[in-house]
């Protein structure tokens, strides 16, 4: 699949997904208003900052696939990363403002019914179809913004059936659950958001994408290279990129060098699935 269809088609999930979290929001309001369940209210509020990024990751993937230009010789693609570190920022923000309303809310009776109930269950169902759906497509088209939503869109299953639990437990009289089962939510939220810094953060920060000892083990395996005295690697969303200075043979023409290089970029394209590659060549 190329890039402009893989790009187009994870556009299509978001907006998907985005239309299935806002049908999620809208039951979670209600239900919340009726019976007054702060736990139902803060998943409510979790609920539209998945709405707020799915919304955001749509226009940033349309960002992404821009090609290089003056400004941005790399290409676009790490906008996609920044959005993965936008949403991790957004949900330690909303979980401390989760967790600050559960602490400062007096206890107060919490109400329950069979409409409610049935409500809170299609939401359940709804998220987890829709987990799995694009968690198959995020890593059919290897996406590191659709796994990303995929685990977020979990986690609301996990969340959604705490809320439920605490809700019900709560209207029968245990009305510290409530408050309780909000700052669970809170707990997992932070948690989510901590697993999309440690995904994103190494790619902002320049990590290695490939460890230079394989990458240097590869390149020396290629007939005519001498030596390898420098390898880079880093990723551009969720493509790798490589720049290298290799040593060849001081009497090898111009078209012998490129050659050799030539052979260097196939390899590592075959092995690490590198498409960016710049190699520097020196005579030893």
């Amino acid at each position: 699949m190329s890039l402009s269809s893989r790009d187009k088609k994870v556009r299509s999930i978001i907006l998907i997904e985005g239309s299935a979290n806002l049908a999620v929001l809208l039951i979670k309001v209600m239900v919340g208003i009726t019976t007054g369940s702060l736990a139902v209210i803060s998943d409510a509020v979790h609920s539209l900052t998945d709405l707020a990024n799915n919304i955001v990751a749509w226009f940033v993937i349309r960002l992404s696939i821009m090609p290089a230009d003056r400004e941005h010789p790399y290409g676009h693609r790490k906008f996609e990363t920044l959005a993965v570190f936008g949403l991790a920022a957004l949900l330690t923000v909303l979980a401390f403002e989760v967790a600050l309303q559960a602490i400062r809310r007096e206890p107060v009776a919490i109400a329950s019914g069979t409409t409610e109930l049935l409500m809170m269950l299609l939401v359940l169902t709804i998220n987890t179809v829709v987990a799995t759906w694009q968690r198959h497509w995020a890593r059919k088209l290897q996406s590191d913004i659709l796994l990303a939503d995929a685990n977020h869109t979990f986690s609301d299953v996990l969340i959604t059936t705490t809320v439920i639990a605490g809700w019900q437990l709560s209207a029968m009289g245990y009305y510290w659950l409530d408050q309780a089962c909000a700052l669970g939510v809170s707990a997992l939220i932070l948690y989510l958001a901590f697993g999309l810094f440690k995904r994103a953060l190494p790619i902002l920060a320049d990590e290695f994408a490939i460890d230079p000892e394989d990458l240097r083990a590869t390149t020396l395996s290629v007939k005519g290279v001498k030596r390898v005295t420098r390898t880079r690697s880093r990723w551009m969303g969720s493509e790798r990129a490589v720049d290298m200075v290799i040593t060849v043979d001081p009497t090898l023409s111009t078209e012998d060098a490129h050659a050799i290089t030539d052979a260097i970029e196939a390899l590592l394209e075959e092995k690490f699935s590198v498409k960016d590659i710049s190699i520097h060549v020196e005579p030893e």
